[in-house]
């Protein structure tokens, strides 16, 4: 019996595809991330209404959870395994990288949060708002940079030098993220907030591609999420309702991680440090 390990029908063919077909893929993807956003969230109104627990539930454990942190993994796995681009290149770097790269991202967010005048810095407001829209950026992140962004720079590096790729690529990401929030409910679904977004976002794509800590631009995207989504709780009048600690923000939050640092840890063979 033979001992060479098998590979299933779908890695087999996304590890042979031409870097536009894996771009395609990319990009098949974020599309099919931004309907089922629009589905669950956006036509539905859900983050409009905290009282709908399971509509919420179903919103973040599909489109985000599933489909923009477990399947983008997988994709972008099969991407660095073929060759395609690397760990490193998607700024999966080592523990001791990845811990200072997310306290520099930590220490920005704050800065930028604080410098923009948010409409609380209570403690627990704070933390359960972070904490609500963890898993949206872990999707975000997985998505628009480090699937799509990563893909974009792996196909242009091919043709151009390695800066114009890094900024080709950053520029996709940032335009696909901003307008990504078509799929969202008000407000986020405005033209002046997805030009805003699309222009803010570049900060996350000099993290994701300059520092290249894909944690560093999670964190500091976080704290931009953050303000925004103060923002439109203080507009709505409910930030009394975050005063006390949201356990279930806070655990879907917390699950949220793991499943993307067990999706982004398990399974690759790329090198964690290679350039």
């Amino acid at each position: 019996m033979s001992s060479r390990p098998t590979v299933d029908v779908p890695t087999a063919v996304l590890r042979t595809l031409s870097p536009r077909g894996k771009v395609a893929v990319a990009v098949g993807t974020y599309l099919l991330w931004a309907l089922t956003t629009w589905t669950l969230e956006g036509r539905l109104l859900t983050l409009q209404r905290p009282e709908a627990t399971l509509d919420r539930l179903l919103y973040t454990g599909v489109a985000n959870v599933l489909i923009g942190t477990l399947f983008a993994c997988w994709i972008a796995r099969t991407f660095v395994d073929a060759g395609f681009t690397t760990r490193a290149r998607l700024g999966l770097r080592s523990v001791r990288r990845t811990l200072l790269a997310s306290a520099v991202g930590a220490g920005a967010g704050v800065a930028l949060y604080v410098a923009q005048g948010p409409p609380t810095t209570d403690p627990v407001v704070t933390l359960n708002a972070f904490s609500q829209v963890l898993p949206v950026s872990i999707a975000e992140l997985a998505v628009c940079w480090l699937l799509v962004g990563g893909s974009v720079e792996a196909a242009l590096r091919t043709r151009v030098p390695d800066a114009v790729a890094r900024a080709g690529a950053l520029v996709v990401a940032s335009a696909l993220f901003g307008l990504y929030h078509v799929a969202h409910s008000p407000p986020f679904n405005t033209v002046e907030t997805i030009a805003l977004l699309t222009v803010v976002s570049l900060g996350t794509g000099a993290f994701f591609f300059v520092g290249r800590s894909a944690y560093g631009a999670l964190v500091f995207h976080n704290f931009l999420a953050l303000f925004g989504v103060t923002s439109a709780l203080a507009a709505a009048g409910r930030l009394a309702a975050y005063r006390a600690p949201v356990w279930p923000l806070l655990v879907t939050g917390v699950v949220a991680l793991l499943v993307f640092v067990g999706a982004e840890r398990v399974g690759w063979h790329g090198g964690v440090d290679t350039p």
